[in-house]
C-alpha cells in the first residue's frame, strides 16, 4: 500500500515533516467542494484531507482522481459543492461577557421607549429579587429619540432592585436609585480620572448616568458572576461561535482580576478535556502587565487552542457615548473634544514597558487624536526598544485623519476593525463629527490601499457576532436606517475576497498564527465551514448577510451541523 507521503507527491505544496511510514486512512476526507483555500499557490481546490487535526493536502478534481483509489478515511464529508473557507477568525471579541448578555435584559434593539420600559418590567419580574439587573446594551439614538437615560427615568420601571445597564458600545451606563446609593454615588463624589460622572444641571447632583472610567464605581459593588454562571455563560458563548463558523478568537475579556482567572482556569481545563470548540488567544488588561511579565510570560504563550496573546488597553472612550478623543470638538458636544481614558504619558510609559518584556500590545482607540497619540507611541516606543517583529495593534482605528491612514503600515501597525459598527454608527455620525471626518471614518479601502493589515471582527457583545454580517456591512456600508442604499462614504467599500482575508487571514497575522490558521493548505490547522451558498459568486453579493453556515469543523472534528430545514 502506498504511503501518505508516496500520495501527496503528486500534489503541488505537498507538505513537508509527515512519517514516511504514514498510512493512507485519513481522519477526515472532504470532497465535492469549491475551496477557497487562501493560498495563492492553490487558491481554489475541491478536496481536501485531514489528519492528526491538520489539513494533510488540498487537490483539484485532476489530482483527486490520481489518488482516490489510495485513500480512505475514518470520516468522509460530501459538501454538495458549496463554498467552503477557512474558519472565521474574530479579531476582537468578549467571550464572556457575550455568553452573559444572552441571560440578561437585552435593549438594543428596543423600538421606542415604551418598549424599553416594558421589557425593563418583565424582566424584573422574572429576575431572582437579590440580583442585580445588568446588561441592557441600549441604544439612545433608537429607543429615546436621542435623549439620554437617567436614574429617575430607571426608577419608573425598576426601583426596589439594583439596575446598571450598560449602552451598547460598553463606554456609558445608566445607573437606577438604588445602585446609586450601594456605590455611594452622591453630589459630594470626586470626579473620576479618565470618566464622567453626569450631574444635575444647575447642581451637583448625580444623574445616573457615567461614562467610562466612573463605570467602575458601580461596578466595584456588583457581585462578581459565580464559576457556574461562568460556566453557564462561555458554553452558551461556545454554541453560538460553532453556529457562526468563529473557530479561532481574540478574547479582549474586560473582566475582573478573580474572574479573569477563573475564566483563563475554565478555558484551560476544557482545553485539556477536549471540550473547547473554538481556539482562544486571553488578552491580559495593559494596566496589569507585570502579572504576566512576572511570570515570564511573552507574546503568544500557550498551544493550539488556549494561548494569552498579550495584553490591552484603552486610550479613549467612543463614538456613541461622545468619549472618543478628537482633534476638534464634536457638534453635538460644543465643549468637548472626548476624554483620554489613559493619559498619553502614561500610555507611553505602559507600552514601552509591556513592549520591553516581550508583550505583545494591543489598545484601543477610536477618535482621530486617539488614534494619532497611538500611532506616535507604537512608533517612539519601537525607536526606544529597538527593531523586532511586535504587531502593535490598534483596536477598532475608527475615525482617522487622512494624514495618519499611511502611518498604519509605516510603523507596521494592525487595523484591528469591526466592520459592522459602519453600519449601526453610520446612522448617527454625521450628527456626532460631521461628513468632513467621517469621510475616513472605517476607512477600509484607504488602508488597504495604503499597505495596512486589516483584522476584522465582531466586538461581540457591542455588535453581533456573526461574521458574515461584518463581511456584508465592510462590502456594501448599508446603514441600518436604510437611508444609504449604496453605501455610507461607498468609495471606502471593499470586495468580498478582501473582507474574508481580513476575517481570516489578518486575524490570524495580527496573532503571529499565519503560519497555522487563516488558510486551506498543508500542514494548516483543518478549521474550516461549509456554507449554505457561494460568498465569492457575484450573484451572491446582495444576500451575503444571509449566507448560513452549514458545517464548522474544528481540529478536523464537526462541532456544528445546521439543523434540517423545519
Amino acid at each position: 500500500m502506498l504511503s501518505l507521503v508516496a500520495i501527496v507527491s503528486f500534489l503541488p505544496g505537498s507538505p513537508r515533516g509527515w512519517a514516511a511510514d504514514s498510512t493512507v486512512t485519513l481522519d477526515l476526507l472532504l470532497v465535492n467542494a469549491r475551496i477557497w483555500t487562501g493560498n495563492p499557490k492553490i487558491p481554489e481546490a475541491t478536496t481536501l484531507g485531514v489528519a492528526q487535526g491538520r489539513v494533510v493536502w488540498v487537490a483539484s478534481a485532476e489530482q483527486w482522481q490520481k489518488i482516490r483509489n489510495w485513500v480512505s478515511a475514518r470520516r468522509v464529508i460530501d459538501a454538495q459543492n458549496r463554498r467552503v473557507v477557512p474558519g472565521f477568525y474574530d479579531s476582537h471579541l468578549h467571550l464572556l461577557t457575550g455568553g452573559l448578555r444572552l441571560s440578561q435584559v437585552a435593549l438594543k434593539d428596543a423600538a421606542d421607549e415604551a418598549e424599553f420600559g416594558r421589557r425593563l418590567r418583565e424582566f424584573d419580574r422574572k429576575l431572582p429579587r437579590d440580583q442585580w439587573m445588568l446588561g441592557g446594551e441600549w441604544d439612545h439614538d433608537r429607543a429615546l429619540k436621542g435623549q439620554l437615560p437617567s436614574a429617575e427615568w430607571l426608577d419608573r420601571y425598576v426601583k426596589d432592585r439594583p439596575v446598571f445597564l450598560r449602552r451598547y458600545d460598553g463606554h456609558m451606563a445608566v445607573a437606577n436609585s438604588r445602585a446609586l446609593q450601594l456605590a455611594g454615588i452622591t453630589k459630594d463624589t470626586p470626579e473620576v480620572g479618565g470618566g464622567v460622572i453626569y450631574r444635575q444641571p444647575g447642581s451637583r447632583e448625580p444623574t445616573g448616568l457615567l461614562r467610562d472610567a466612573a463605570m467602575s464605581l458601580v461596578e466595584k459593588v456588583i457581585p462578581p458572576p459565580s464559576e457556574k454562571a461562568i460556566v453557564e455563560a462561555v458554553r452558551r458563548a461556545l454554541g453560538e461561535l460553532r453556529m457562526y463558523g468563529i473557530t479561532s478568537v481574540q478574547d479582549m475579556d474586560g473582566s475582573d482580576a478573580a474572574t479573569r482567572r477563573k475564566l483563563f482556569r475554565l478555558y484551560q481545563r476544557w482545553a485539556q478535556e477536549g471540550e473547547l470548540s473554538c481556539r482562544i488567544d486571553l488578552r491580559w488588561p495593559l494596566l496589569n502587565w507585570r502579572e504576566l511579565a512576572d511570570l515570564g510570560v511573552t507574546a503568544n504563550f500557550g498551544n493550539d487552542f488556549v494561548r494569552i496573546g498579550g495584553v490591552k488597553g484603552f486610550m479613549d472612550g467612543s463614538l456613541g457615548s461622545s468619549t472618543a478623543k478628537f482633534f476638534q470638538p464634536y457638534l453635538n458636544e460644543p465643549e468637548s473634544t472626548g476624554i483620554f481614558v489613559t493619559p498619553p504619558a502614561v500610555m507611553r510609559m505602559m507600552v514601552r514597558q509591556a513592549d520591553a518584556a516581550g508583550l505583545s500590545v494591543a489598545v484601543h482607540a477610536i477618535g482621530d487624536q486617539g488614534n494619532a497619540e497611538m500611532l506616535t507611541i507604537f512608533h517612539e516606543v519601537t525607536q526606544v526598544n529597538g527593531a523586532r517583529d511586535r504587531r502593535f495593534r490598534i483596536e477598532h482605528a475608527q475615525h482617522l485623519r487622512p494624514a495618519d491612514i499611511p502611518r498604519f503600515a509605516g510603523s507596521k501597525v494592525i487595523a484591528s476593525m469591526q466592520p459592522y459598527h459602519v453600519i449601526d454608527d453610520g446612522r448617527w455620525a454625521e450628527g456626532r463629527i460631521g461628513p468632513a471626518r467621517c469621510a475616513t471614518s472605517y476607512a477600509f479601502r484607504s488602508l488597504l490601499d495604503a499597505g495596512a493589515v486589516l483584522a476584522f471582527g465582531s466586538d461581540w457583545s457591542v455588535a453581533p457576532l456573526n461574521p458574515m454580517l461584518g463581511i456584508d456591512a465592510a462590502v456594501h456600508r448599508r446603514t441600518l436606517d436604510g437611508k444609504h442604499p449604496e453605501g455610507w462614504f461607498p468609495e471606502q467599500r471593499i470586495t468580498v475576497e478582501e473582507a474574508l482575508r481580513a476575517y481570516t487571514q489578518g486575524s490570524a497575522y495580527a496573532a503571529f498564527q499565519e503560519h497555522s490558521r487563516g488558510q486551506l493548505a498543508p500542514g494548516y490547522l483543518a478549521d474550516f465551514v461549509i456554507l449554505s451558498e457561494d460568498i465569492l459568486d457575484p450573484a451572491q453579493r446582495d444576500r451575503l448577510a444571509k449566507i448560513r453556515v452549514m458545517m464548522t469543523i474544528v481540529g478536523g472534528k464537526v462541532v456544528y451541523e445546521s439543523p434540517p430545514p423545519q
